[in-house]
């Protein structure tokens, strides 16, 4: 591997995190700059790549609940906006065929519907990198958003099993044998414990069962990776393999978008054409703007997942290249897709850092959903007369539930982000879905004068300090109590006003001792 593919895109990276923006904006320009710098796209780049997706897309499905995409608005927005921006985009594009442009002269009219088709599509890989770059995967806006994105995947799947001829083998019905053999596997992966087995285990099923046996019967394989993470998704320990496999998938994604940059050289005509397609990005944003609210989302949510969904989809770039294999695009083209998927992802990252701003200035020009109408998952947070909150249902928040409830006889409510962990506690436990570090979440929480005490036991420290500056700044009168994990992070709890700040391993430790001095007698 080149040593340049290092050196730009660290520089790339660097740069953009001081232009505060998403280091992948800094990848993708360095790809482009190693292409004008002479470099070429190599296997080991494009293979990397390729593996970086296929984890990503294995990670999506081990946080994915599957009932997500038979929601109305996953599969009735997916579908319906598929179908109006292909004709949307068809109508712009044969407007432009006969517009004068050289290029569309030449393009007849079935590859101008395969370019629209390919346009219509978002980045799954852009996506989900943004929202975990700002940890609401969970949300439910990130929820939906990444639901129609999978949807839209399994609409390719058909479109290139349709246009190329091919149907699966007859072999790819024994793949629903995977789901009796999902017990098994999870039993398993119970067993690796929490090591470089566990990751190995990860990528076993990621690439080999996943992505290679998809592939050996006709299917995508990328499809197969997301289908074995779905498999995995109900078990307990599938969020902690999630997390294991997080830091090489990421890295592994930086020689994603350096080769989108490595893939052509643009001229200026492709430059021109790329930015014109650019242009029209906006629309695809409009109609899902305008399509959410019709099934019962929020204002809010509907501009945030649109902007999730505002980019050219690395979709288009196999669209062109099947298309050229059958003749029916010039080579032109894939330049062309290579630059306009590119810049949307820099627009798109620009668009997202400023995603409230761009809310507040939406919501006075569009129509609210009444209130009673809205979608569950949008409705009010209603506290009633709870007294004590927590924010964060892992391990340490559940403890803090159970001694407050039972040793105190307190009336209280947990809140976590996880659906699938909703679905395991809510037996036992009085528990919301919600997600503190989402500021629509503290738009829709009711807070009230009877609680006395909020509990911040989020895993991540950024999300405790996010909470703790919401329930400040909305004049919040009880106690405050918090976790960290290093000693560092007291401080900065204590300086923004929360009354109790507790080490967790120290804490750890305390409660070790007294369990075990309860259990023994010291003799003299």
């Amino acid at each position: 591997m080149e040593p340049a593919y290092f050196i730009y895109a660290f520089a790339g990276g660097l740069l953009a995190m001081i232009l505060r923006l998403p280091p992948l904006a800094g990848f993708l320009t360095a790809g482009f700059l190693l292409n004008y710098s002479g470099y070429e796209l190599k296997p080991t780049l494009e293979a990397i790549a390729s593996l970086g997706v296929t984890l990503l897309l294995f990670t999506i499905g081990l946080k994915l609940n599957i009932r997500t995409l038979l929601q109305s608005e996953v599969w009735g927005v997916a579908s319906l906006h598929i179908t109006l921006s292909s004709l949307l985009f068809v109508g712009i594009l044969g407007l432009l065929k006969f517009g004068g442009i050289l290029l569309m002269q030449s393009t007849d009219w079935t590859a101008i519907v395969i370019l629209a088709f390919a346009l219509s599509f978002s980045s799954t890989v852009f996506a989900v990198k943004v929202l975990e770059e700002r940890s609401e995967t969970q949300s439910f806006y990130g929820r939906v958003a990444i639901g129609i994105l999978i949807m839209q995947d399994i609409f390719a799947v058909i479109f290139l099993s349709a246009t190329t001829g091919t149907m699966p083998s007859v072999w790819a019905l024994g793949l629903f044998l995977l789901i009796p053999a999902a017990p098994f596997l999870r039993q398993l992966l119970d067993r690796l414990g929490h090591g470089e087995m566990q990751v190995l285990f990860g990528f076993v099923l990621a690439l080999v069962v996943g992505y290679k046996l998809f592939e050996m019967v006709g299917l995508k394989g990328d499809l197969g990776a997301l289908i074995m993470g779905v498999l995995l998704a109900p078990h307990k320990t599938s969020a902690n393999l999630a997390r294991s496999l997080f830091n090489i998938k990421e890295l592994f994604l930086v020689g994603f978008f350096l080769s989108i940059g490595l893939t052509a050289l643009p001229s200026w005509e492709h430059v021109g054409l790329a930015l014109l397609l650019l242009v029209l990005l906006p629309l695809k944003t409009l109609l899902f703007v305008l399509m959410f609210p019709r099934f019962r989302l929020r204002i809010r949510t509907s501009v945030l997942t649109s902007l999730t969904l505002t980019n050219y989809s690395e979709f288009g770039l196999i669209v062109a290249a099947l298309a050229m294999s059958e003749g029916w695009l010039s080579n032109d083209w894939m330049v062309i897709l290579s630059l306009s998927v590119a810049t949307s992802f820099v627009v798109s990252a620009i668009l997202n850092n400023y995603n409230e701003r761009i809310y507040q200035l939406s919501k006075c020009r569009l129509t609210e959903v009444p209130t009673d109408q809205l979608h569950l998952h949008d409705k009010p947070i209603e506290l009633n007369s709870t007294q004590v909150v927590i924010l964060g249902m892992g391990k340490i928040g559940r403890g803090a539930y159970q001694r407050l409830q039972q040793k105190y006889g307190l009336k209280v409510l947990g809140v976590d982000n996880d659906q699938n962990k909703i679905s395991r506690l809510n037996e036992r436990f009085r528990i919301v879905e919600g997600d503190a570090v989402d500021s629509d979440f503290w738009n829709k929480l009711l807070m009230s004068d009877q609680i006395q005490l909020v509990v911040l036991a989020m895993p991540h420290h950024a999300g405790n300090v996010y909470a703790l500056k919401q329930l400040r700044g909305r004049d919040f009168k009880g106690h405050v109590a918090a976790i960290v994990e290093y000693p560092d992070e007291v401080e900065r709890l204590k300086n923004l006003g929360a009354d109790e700040v507790f080490e967790v391993y120290e804490g750890a430790g305390l409660s070790l001792a007294d369990q075990a001095m309860q259990r023994i007698e010291i003799k003299d």
